[in-house]
Formats: C-alpha cells, sequence, structure tokens
C-alpha cells in the first residue's frame, strides 16, 4: 500500500456522497432470487417490504452473484456459502476461497512440501493417519476428489496405516446418495489393501448428530464423534462401511444428515481404527465453521466441554486452518488466503462507528467472516459486536422465526441511539430452517424475515439513513431437486425430491432510505456484479471512495 500507518488508511472523500448518514447493512442469510412457484418459499411467504424495493424502485434493486468465481470458488458449480459470502461482502475484493485452495495445492503438489504435512508425515513410521471428514461431493464443506487424492499423496509419501471416519451427507447432496459415497471409499481403500497398504473405514455418523457441531450449539454432536474416533465405542458396530450405511438408514425416518454413530469391527469384535498415542489425524474438511469444535477437543490440553475420557498424544493438522485468532488449530496443510485492508477495518479507521449482531448461528458471519476470517474488534471504542443465542436442542424448523426480531430490535435500538454509523446485522432464518427441507417452516422463516426488515427500515426512516438489504447465497427460494428443464425430480416412490441445499441463484441487493441522495442508484455498467462489489458501495454510500483494488461500486449519483 506503499505509505504505513494512519495515512494508509485515509480513504478519499466522495464527491457527490455526505458522510455522516446512518447505514443499516442488513444481509439475508439464504435468500436468493429464482422463478416463483409454489417451492419459492420467498414467492410463496407474504414478504411485502421486500416485494417494494423491487416494485417502487427497480432502479435501486438488482441482482448480484454470490456463488461461484464471483466468491473466489474454483467454478460456476460452486454453490456459495455463509463464510465466503460474509469474506466476499467485507473484504471488496475476489480471494481464493476453501475448495479452490486446496485443489491447487493438491494439483501443484505444494501441499506436501508445508510445515502441515511434514508434522503428520511424522507419524507415518509407527503410526496410523486418521482422516477424518464429510463424505460427499457437495463442496460445501469436503469433496470427495480431494479425499481421494490425498490419500493417494498420502502413501506416495510413506503413510503405510490409513484409517478413515466419515460423516455423511444428505444436507449439500441428496439424502441416500450417502451409500454411493461410502461404495466409492471403499473401492479406493480396497485398491490400497491389494497394494500392500492397511487402508479402512473406522467409524461413522450423520453430519448433523455427529461431529459436525458449530458455534459450540451442542457438544454431545461431538463428543459423539469423539467417542467412535478415538475411543472406538458406537452404539452400532458393524464389519464394514456399506452395511452400516444401508442398515442404518432402513430405520423409520432415517436420514443421511442423523445417522447414528457407528465403528467398524474386525472379526474379534475389536474397533479397526481408534486413535491412539504416535498418530496423525487430519480434518480434510476445507470449510471451517464444522471443524472448529473438533479442532478444540484434539487440540486443547485444558478441555472441559465433555469428558475425553482418553486423550492421545497426536499429530493433528486441519486441512486449512479454521480459527485465525485462535490460531486453530495450529498445524494444517494449507494456507489460508491472507485477507488483508477489509472495508470494516478501513471504515473504523475513518471513523466509522459500527454495530454487529446476529444469533449465535451467523454471530461470525457478520464478525469474523466479514472482517477477512479474523476474531475481535479492529477498535473496541469504535465497535459493538453483539450476539443473541440460538435456540438449541432443536431443530430450526421446529422454531422457525428464531431470533429474527430479537436482531432486528437490536439493530433499531443501535440505530435509534445515534451512537453508530454501521449497524451490520444477519438474519438466518431462510438459510438455517431451508436446511430443513421443511417448506411450510421456511415460508414462516421468510414471511419473519420480512418483518424483521421493516423494523429496521422503520428506524432508518426515523434517523434520516440509509438502508442496504443484500444476502449471501441462495437457499429458500428453492427448495426442490429439480431436472434440467427445470421440472421438480420426484424418487422412485413418487416423493418430492426435497433440496436442503444452497443454491447457485443471484441475490437480491437493494439501497435506499431517506438519507441516499438524490440520483443515487444503480449503475448498468457492472452486470457481473456479484458480493465484493457490495464493500465499495456501503463505503460509498458512508461517503468515502473505496480503495483502489476493490472491485467497483454497483452505485453512480447522477445529476438530476
Amino acid at each position: 500500500m506503499g505509505s504505513t500507518g494512519q495515512n494508509a488508511w485515509k480513504l478519499a472523500d466522495h464527491p457527490k456522497l455526505p458522510k455522516g448518514k446512518t447505514v443499516a447493512m442488513v444481509v439475508l442469510d439464504g435468500w436468493g432470487e429464482a422463478k416463483p412457484d409454489q417451492y419459492n418459499c420467498i414467492h410463496v411467504a407474504h414478504t411485502p417490504t421486500m416485494d417494494s424495493f423491487k416494485t417502487t424502485a427497480p432502479e435501486k434493486w438488482r441482482l448480484i452473484k454470490a456463488h461461484g468465481t464471483a466468491v473466489g470458488l474454483p467454478s460456476e458449480d460452486d454453490m456459495g456459502n455463509s463464510e465466503v459470502g460474509h469474506n466476499a461482502l467485507g473484504a471488496g475484493r475476489i480471494f481464493a476461497q476453501g475448495a479452490k485452495l486446496v485443489d491447487l495445492a493438491l494439483a501443484s503438489g505444494k501441499i506436501y512440501d508445508g510445515e502441515g504435512f511434514k508434522y503428520i508425515k511424522e507419524c507415518f513410521d509407527n503410526g496410523t493417519l486418521h482422516l477424518i471428514g464429510l463424505l460427499s461431493d457437495g463442496g460445501v464443506h469436503s469433496r470427495l476428489d480431494q479425499l481421494q487424492l490425498l490419500l493417494k499423496g498420502a502413501v506416495d509419501n510413506g503413510a503405510k496405516r490409513i484409517r478413515v471416519h466419515i460423516l455423511t451427507d444428505g444436507r449439500d447432496v441428496l439424502d441416500g446418495s450417502s451409500i454411493g459415497f461410502v461404495e466409492t471409499l471403499e473401492k479406493d481403500l480396497s485398491n490400497l489393501r491389494e497394494k500392500g497398504y492397511d487402508a479402512h473405514i473406522a467409524s461413522g455418523g450423520g453430519r448433523m448428530y455427529v461431529t459436525m457441531d458449530r458455534y459450540e450449539n451442542d457438544w454431545d454432536v461431538v463428543k459423539r464423534g469423539w467417542d467412535a474416533q478415538v475411543l472406538g465405542e458406537a452404539p452400532y458396530k458393524f464389519r464394514n462401511a456399506v452395511e452400516a450405511v444401508k442398515k442404518l438408514r432402513e430405520e423409520p425416518k432415517a436420514n443421511d444428515q442423523y445417522l447414528p454413530p457407528f465403528v467398524i469391527v474386525d472379526e474379534s469384535g475389536n474397533p479397526v481404527g481408534p486413535i491412539k498415542d504416535g498418530d496423525a489425524v487430519v480434518t480434510f474438511n476445507f470449510r471451517a465453521d464444522r471443524m472448529v469444535m473438533l479442532a478444540k477437543a484434539l487440540e486443547y490440553e485444558d478441555f472441559d466441554k465433555f469428558d475425553r475420557v482418553r486423550v492421545p498424544k497426536v499429530h493433528y493438522a486441519g486441512m486449512l486452518q479454521y480459527d485465525g485468532e485462535l490460531k486453530l488449530p495450529g498445524h494444517y496443510l494449507v494456507s489460508p488466503p491472507e485477507i488483508d485492508r477489509t472495508s470494516g477495518e478501513y471504515l473504523v479507521h475513518n471513523g466509522v462507528r459500527t454495530f454487529a449482531c446476529s444469533e449465535t448461528v451467523k454471530f461470525g458471519h457478520v464478525t469474523f467472516f466479514w472482517n477477512g476470517n479474523r476474531s475481535g474488534y479492529f477498535n473496541q471504542e469504535m465497535e459493538e459486536y453483539v450476539e443473541i443465542p440460538s435456540d438449541v436442542g432443536i431443530t430450526f424448523n421446529v422454531q422457525p422465526k428464531m431470533k429474527a426480531k430479537e436482531i432486528a430490535e437490536k439493530a433499531r435500538d443501535a440505530i435509534l441511539s445515534g451512537k453508530f454509523d454501521q449497524v451490520r446485522v444477519n438474519l438466518p432464518n431462510g438459510d438455517m430452517v431451508g436446511h430443513t427441507g421443511d417448506i411450510e417452516a421456511t415460508i414462516v422463516a421468510c414471511k419473519v424475515t420480512d418483518d424483521a426488515v421493516k423494523m429496521i427500515i422503520d428506524a432508518i426512516e426515523q434517523v434520516g439513513g440509509i438502508f442496504v438489504i443484500t444476502a449471501d447465497h441462495g437457499n429458500a427460494e428453492d427448495m426442490v431437486k429439480r431436472d434440467k428443464s427445470g421440472k421438480p425430480l420426484l424418487d422412485k416412490n413418487g416423493n418430492l425430491q426435497i433440496l436442503t441445499s444452497h443454491t447457485l441463484q443471484p441475490v437480491p441487493i437493494a439501497i435506499g432510505g431517506p438519507g441516499l441522495a438524490p440520483g443515487a442508484r444503480f449503475r448498468n455498467d457492472v452486470p457481473t456484479g456479484g458480493l465484493a462489489n457490495v464493500a465499495a458501495t456501503v463505503m460509498n454510500l458512508h461517503g468515502f471512495e473505496a480503495p483502489t483494488d476493490y472491485e467497483p461500486t454497483l452505485i453512480e449519483v447522477v445529476d438530476n
């Protein structure tokens, strides 16, 4: 950046937009734009506030990209997610992300030269390499082809004994697809065994019931995984994983996401692969949020969230570092994108007082991910972050209203207090309830989100401020799997195939409010704009020009 110190952070004044307006930055999680039909919960729900932006001020409403290369993912087939979405929204530039970083490291072989791989390799001669992660090609948390390449690379680099601890998906991919993924992995491991390697699946369970909890919502989920992976204990024991998944899926209401934990045992009934002293462990998910809790259990000496019973002395590495501030894990195979100079840091340096709020499940998104994978405040005197505890012990379709009203009330109070220049919130309902596949509950979630937006907009009206409403990726706008022509798919019993994952749809962005300068509107010359363009847009609305290397602003001011 040339000069250092405070001058390096100084933003130029915008030639036409004034400073000093309160800006509400509202992210609707999982709120995309798709064709209206009965499976588009946003369309079906009563959402007069969001509808009004599109119909009453079309020059202040548009769609932006929230998936694929627009958020740093490898291809246009890669669904966006909340982490890369909030990274892009906050950073104002596009950084190679998760899957893409891992793809580059695997393709170049650089992954095997790094400190992280050298650290786990120290255990290859006398210990077992354990690989733990989501077995899926969903591309949101992990990808099967990356696991396959890692297996090959590990044996090429001296691993002789390998155990894989699988977590079944059914959330980012179709429910029931787990059987095919397990069969593929079993075939690969069988090929390794024929070549003299001792390679087996050792344990498993469904991602939402075993290991992959997040934000310390329910430590029992992690404990179930620990018991199976480390202690070799689970309520179900099988001789092989294909049999395990097929059998467990026969239970009434069985679902890949919630399969109970199981361990694979030998002919004597002993577990084939508990984690022991001297072993190496790799969590192969590239996405951070659902690996952090297991990383803490593996890495922290003074750990009190559950009784670990036995804490093996292992060499543990994540596929990536999952929390840069906590330095967790301490070892990782692929270095994270260096996200520097985020919009939040710039604005604080330029006197913009910031309030950020969501409930637990998305609090990290409006803070940590927004700020470039960085925990904590840039300047505690200038910022306030408020976390509202999420409901625990229930699935989100049971309480689809979640904490939307409470988040909106906190935002309203922050706006009306006059203490803040930017009030930033995430309303999680569309995404979290959409993931349950419950269409009726998701319709409720969308209505509640719209009500929350209205409360925030009303407060902005009172203070003469500006609002920016957008989303991080799609979800609630399409709840069914479709064929290539767009028709809903049915399973072999004639039932609708419910879609629980994110989508590839664009997301809306709307600007408005009494503080918006006359003549401010969206430009027509940024047709491929994406989430990363939002940061410069928001900086403009605060009265500043964005840094020159930021993705271009979406707005212009035309003289009336």
